[in-house]
């Protein structure tokens, strides 16, 4: 059952909060060493913020907490509370880390292709940290999550990138020089291939799978096809012992995706059975894409379309 003891409760709070006090504080770095004193603005809402304080001197990290309330708000009455809560907590952790870090370490003004780099790579290790505990940093995410609610022909990767490059482009103007958007560009590739890594691992095929039953099994289908842009399927079974009809879910995500899919599922079902296994291999979209390398296995493959034709 996925009932808690109070025990594993409060070691899973405790786990939280590491994970998001260790990761803001690292993306703090970033943000305030990197990125920011060599005019970078790398996507997201820290990258807003970084162009308001650029123009306005307001602080960054206050500024990235306000612009992320009407999110906040969009999403609570979209999706709920129980899902948001999570990246409300990381989101006010890296806010208020942004802010105090800038006032003790100072800023690196050398070479700007060193800050894209290594801000992409400090800002990649900082939201691992916050992503494996099934937080996020609201902004683009949550943006990109509600509006693929809207926009069901488009996935989350390509409108976060839609988003994201829109406040390069702008960093472009607000900064005056071209070369401001190229570095941010450079930081987000450094970012997200080091967060791949971290989060995936070094083989993009394994993962997870998971069986879930429940009495709310339709609900819970619907907010992992939409909340966490994973497919679900629905296999029909029958109790050994009491003879039931019933439907047990069937659904493979990346390792750091379980916390998001067990937040799912208690939000809608505290009594739901749940059982997590391993899976060595995945192969299709989403994953690993399957690789006809092959010579035999060609021949036969043009040979049946041969024969179609």
């Amino acid at each position: 059952m996925l009932s808690e003891t109070p025990k594993e409760k409060a070691i899973g709070i405790l786990k939280d909060i590491l994970f998001f006090v260790a990761g803001s504080l690292i993306y703090a770095v970033s943000v305030n060493v990197f990125t920011a004193p060599n005019q970078i603005a790398p996507g997201g809402i820290t990258g807003v913020s970084t162009m308001i304080n650029y123009l306005f001197q307001w602080p960054i990290g206050m500024t990235a907490l306000l612009l992320n309330i009407p999110i906040f708000i969009w999403a609570i009455m979209e999706i709920g509370y129980k899902l948001v809560g999570k990246t409300i907590v990381a989101t006010v952790f890296v806010s208020v880390a942004i802010d105090m870090v800038g006032k003790i370490l100072p800023a690196y003004t050398g070479e700007k292709m060193l800050a894209a780099i290594f801000g992409g790579i400090i800002e990649g290790i900082g939201l691992s940290l916050v992503f494996m505990r099934g937080g996020t940093t609201g902004g683009t995410d949550l943006v990109a999550r509600l509006l693929g609610r809207r926009l069901r022909n488009l996935s989350m990767g390509k409108l976060m990138l839609c988003v994201d490059m829109m406040i390069v482009i702008a960093s472009a103007f607000v900064y005056g020089n071209i070369e401001s958007a190229l570095y941010a560009t450079i930081t987000i590739f450094v970012s997200t291939r080091l967060i791949d890594a971290m989060l995936y691992g070094t083989d993009t095929g394994t993962g997870k799978l998971l069986f879930i039953m429940s009495v709310k099994n339709d609900e819970i289908a619907q907010d992992i096809l939409t909340d966490m842009d994973r497919g679900v399927t629905v296999l029909k079974s029958r109790g050994a012992y009491s003879g039931r009809e019933g439907e047990v879910l069937l659904c493979a995500v990346r390792r750091y995706e379980v916390v998001k899919v067990k937040d799912i599922v208690r939000s809608h079902d505290h009594d739901a059975f749940m059982i997590i296994g391993d899976a060595g291999e995945i192969s299709g979209e989403g994953f690993r894409q399957v690789k006809v390398e092959d010579k035999t296995l060609k021949e036969l493959i043009a040979h049946a379309n041969a024969k179609k034709k």
